[in-house]
């Protein structure tokens, strides 16, 4: 009969989780340097990753830098120590969950001369939190046993109020458990039900599966507390099997159960469940398979069967070559047999003449006939290939042939390598789609002989490569010296430029001598641009870039081009109390003060100008120190009166007309 497996639905990321995990994405697409109170959820891989990207775990406000923002975890932290961080002014984002705050608001507001009863792990962060928050007592208790056994404590505390509170990952059968327990206590108790909703669903979904399964496997963090709330309901009811990664599944794990329930806590990554179902898949499937080595054994009726021999190529057709082998048989060999690309060309793989190592396929007596193949024997060694460079650490080339879900498959003699997605390119969210039929550079990360699978990582030797980039880079470096860069990122406040292993960014004011809203008023993600070094923080590995030209410079270029006195005409740009901003070039606005607008007085500018209104001004003032510009539209106003006064006199030595 044929395994069946399920996976729960309620199985992934809780509300919390990937509220923490997104503010965290959110920051790195932001170019922030961040770092984590503590593991920011209870998954090593989803950590290890995450520090891959450049996000560090430390232990105590104190170890964060300048520059960096802190990410309180998603089980929050100690109240002192949040208070610590607020006194040093240590720049920080909260991530706890919005459910776990909710419990922290509760056992802050009961009286101080009241008892707090926490349901949960004593050692665990979620815990830890809660009980600093307490305004008065409190005890941890593990189960309904633990706090039956407190009892005669709770009752000689003498405590007026009783309040009862759950850890948000609290097993749910436990907590009615508990409940019972405490109104045989304390009738008066005020209980909340704080064990967040997706924990109930999850826990709910994953009994009932338990029920109707042979095994369950649970995906999670070994120190994950709700994933091992998931392991002990599973126990009850059929044998639970705990992992990590898919990495840890084996044939064994999964032998002889007809019914499997797929089940993760809330902090495991869709990712990995998705990796485990497809590795239990292949393992299923491989169950019922042959192996290599016995489809051999049932193709093969001589003595041949397997044997490597030494063929010469005597002819050459489009879709074969016949090969002498030295016995009384006509050996052929297949194009299919010969290469893995159906496109390729017979004569262009081999000649007449040449001698190829073969393995016998299929032997006809009969017809006195031996297929014989090539990619066979070469995938034999390729396999052997792949299967030492996980040690040996050699880079392998391949070609990418599919794009399936949750990676790729390079084809490297003769054997196909999946990679990963999160291993196939060298940047998040890249599309995969752009690697189909490319040659590739990889590693190798995992080897499972019996299975014959290999899993590689190209991004691997793109850090690998970009380490000796930065190494490179960091040993020539020098204030002034310029770089093609590649536009890698866009924020409010600047550019981010990929220059080959560093990225450096270009301040918001580099970008343009005009003033700009956002730097995609000037470039792009993607842009190829010319840029120079204008500062090196070489402690911190940070590097401020310049793009703007001094050629460009406005204010050069009005020195060269405008004087004192010229007219020009210009653009009002802004209206102020005193006066008026004018545009002289871009990049450079001149005040009109308000008592240079009109000869007649002015109330407010905005009774005479508009913004965007073109204007006749003169120059009054040009400071290239302070850069500052002086206008005048009444001064041309004044000059055209004159102008005008000087023509309406008669000319000297001419009569006045009589008046009669």
């Amino acid at each position: 009969m044929k395994t069946v497996i399920r996976t729960a639905e309620s199985a992934g990321f809780c509300f919390g989780v990937k509220r923490a995990v997104d503010m965290i994405i959110n920051c790195l697409d932001r170019g922030e340097n961040i770092c984590t109170l503590g593991p920011i959820i209870h998954n090593t891989q989803l950590v290890e990753e995450l520090s891959a990207k450049g996000v560090r775990v430390i232990k105590f406000p104190e170890e964060s830098v300048s520059g960096e923002t802190v990410i309180i975890r998603s089980h929050g932290i100690e109240r002192d120590t949040q208070k610590r961080m607020d006194d040093l002014e240590i720049p920080y984002l909260d991530a706890t969950c919005p459910f776990v705050k909710k419990i922290h608001e509760i056992v802050a507001t009961t009286e101080k001369d009241g008892l707090v009863i926490i349901a949960g792990d004593d050692s665990h962060p979620e815990v830890e939190a809660i009980k600093s928050r307490c305004s008065g007592k409190h005890i941890v208790v593990a189960d309904a046993k633990a706090l039956s056994e407190r009892a005669e404590d709770i009752l000689k505390s003498g405590r007026k109020a009783v309040t009862m509170v759950a850890q948000t990952t609290f097993d749910s059968n436990e907590w009615e458990r508990c409940i019972e327990s405490l109104k045989k206590i304390c009738t008066t108790a005020e209980i909340f039900d704080t064990i967040c909703n997706a924990t109930a669903v999850r826990q709910q979904e994953t009994e009932k599966m338990a029920r109707e399964s042979d095994a369950m496997v649970i995906v999670g963090g070994r120190h994950s507390s709700n994933t091992a709330k998931l392991v002990d309901i599973c126990r009850r009811h059929c044998t639970a099997i705990h992992v990590e990664t898919a990495a840890e599944l084996n044939s064994r794990c999964i032998q002889g159960f007809q019914k499997i329930g797929i089940t993760a806590g809330a902090s495991t990554p869709v990712r990995i469940i998705k990796e485990v179902q497809e590795a239990m898949s292949e393992i299923l499937e491989n169950q019922t398979e042959l192996s290599f080595e016995e489809m051999l054994d049932q193709s093969f009726k001589s003595t041949y069967n397997g044997e490597k021999v030494i063929g010469t190529v005597t002819s050459i057709s489009p879709t074969e070559i016949a090969v002498d082998i030295g016995t009384k048989h006509a050996g052929y060999v297949p194009l299919s047999e010969l290469s893995d690309d159906p496109s390729a060309k017979v004569e262009e793989l081999v000649k007449k003449g040449d001698q190829l190592e073969l393995m016998v396929v299929r032997v006809n007596d009969v017809e006195g006939t031996v297929m014989l193949s090539k990619k066979r024997l070469d995938v034999a060694a390729g396999f052997e290939k792949v299967m030492t460079a996980v040690d040996t650490g050699e880079i392998l080339e391949g070609i990418v042939t599919d794009v399936i879900k949750g990676g790729i498959l390079v084809l490297t003699s003769g054997v196909k390598v999946f990679i990963p997605a999160s291993q196939a390119t060298a940047s998040r969210n890249e599309d995969l789609g752009g690697l189909l039929r490319k040659r590739v550079n990889f590693k190798i990360l995992e080897v499972n002989r019996p299975r014959r699978r290999a899993v590689g990582s190209i991004r691997a030797i793109a850090k690998e490569l970009r380490k000796l980039q930065e190494d490179a880079f960091w040993s020539t470096v020098a204030v002034g010296a310029t770089y093609e860069g590649t536009v890698k990122s866009l924020t409010d406040y600047g550019a981010f430029i990929d220059l080959g292993g560093v990225d450096g960014m270009v301040h918001i004011s580099e970008l343009s001598w005009s003033k700009i809203r956002h730097p995609s008023q000037v470039v792009k993600i993607g842009d190829k641009i010319s840029v120079f070094v204008k500062n090196i923080d070489e402690e911190n590995h940070k590097i401020s870039l310049g793009y703007k030209k001094e050629e460009n410079n406005p204010w050069a270029i009005l020195e060269k081009s405008y004087q004192v006195g010229q007219d020009v005409k210009v653009k009002i740009v802004s209206l102020t109390a005193f006066g008026a901003f004018a545009e002289l070039l871009p990049g450079v606005d001149g005040l009109i003060h308000i008592s240079q607008i009109s000869r007649d007085r002015v109330g407010k500018p905005a009774d005479v100008l508009t913004v965007g209104q073109e204007v006749e001004a003169k120059i009054t003032e040009l400071d290239f120190d302070k850069k500052r510009v002086n206008l005048s539209i009444r001064a041309i106003l004044d000059e055209r009166t004159a102008a005008e006064e000087s023509s309406a006199q008669p000319a000297t030595g001419e009569a006045a007309p009589e008046v009669e």
